[in-house]
C-alpha cells in the first residue's frame, strides 16, 4: 500500500510563507503524481497544485500561480512552498498520489483528483494576523 503524510501547516500571517512536505511511503516518487488539495470551511476541496513523477510537469491552480511552488526530492517527499499567503489560502491541505498514472489529471484548467488514489490526513494552514 502507499501512504502519504503531509506536515508544516500552522499558523501564519498574511503575506508569509510556509513549507509544507508529503512524504510518500511504500515506493519512489518515481510511480506516482503527487498533488495538493485543499479545503475550507464551507468550500469544495479545490486542486492547488500537481507535480508529475513521470517528466515533472507541474500544475498550479490561477488562485495560487504565482505565489506557490511545488517541488520534489530524488527520494519520496514533495514540497509545496507556499509565499505570499493571503487569508483566503487558510484551509486544509490535503497531499494525494495517484496510484494509477505518474502524471496529473487536469480536465478543463482544472486539476482533478486521482481515481485510485492515497489521501494524507491533512494539514491545517491559517493565515491570519
Amino acid at each position: 500500500q502507499v501512504q502519504v503524510v503531509e506536515s508544516g501547516g500552522g499558523l501564519v500571517q498574511p503575506g508569509g510563507s510556509l513549507r509544507l512536505s508529503c512524504v510518500v511511503s511504500g515506493s519512489t516518487l518515481n510511480y506516482y503524481g503527487i498533488g495538493w488539495f485543499r479545503q475550507a470551511p464551507g468550500k469544495e476541496r479545490e486542486g492547488v497544485s500537481c507535480i508529475s513523477s513521470s517528466d515533472g510537469t507541474t500544475y498550479y491552480a490561477d488562485s495560487v500561480k504565482g505565489r506557490f511552488s511545488i517541488s520534489r526530492d530524488n527520494e519520496n517527499t514533495v514540497y509545496l512552498q507556499m509565499n505570499r499567503l493571503k487569508p483566503e489560502d487558510t484551509a486544509v491541505y490535503y497531499c494525494v498520489a495517484d496510484r494509477l498514472y505518474s502524471g496529473c489529471t487536469v480536465n478543463g484548467g482544472t486539476l482533478r483528483p486521482p481515481l485510485v488514489a492515497s489521501w494524507g490526513q491533512g494539514t491545517q494552514v491559517t493565515v491570519s494576523s
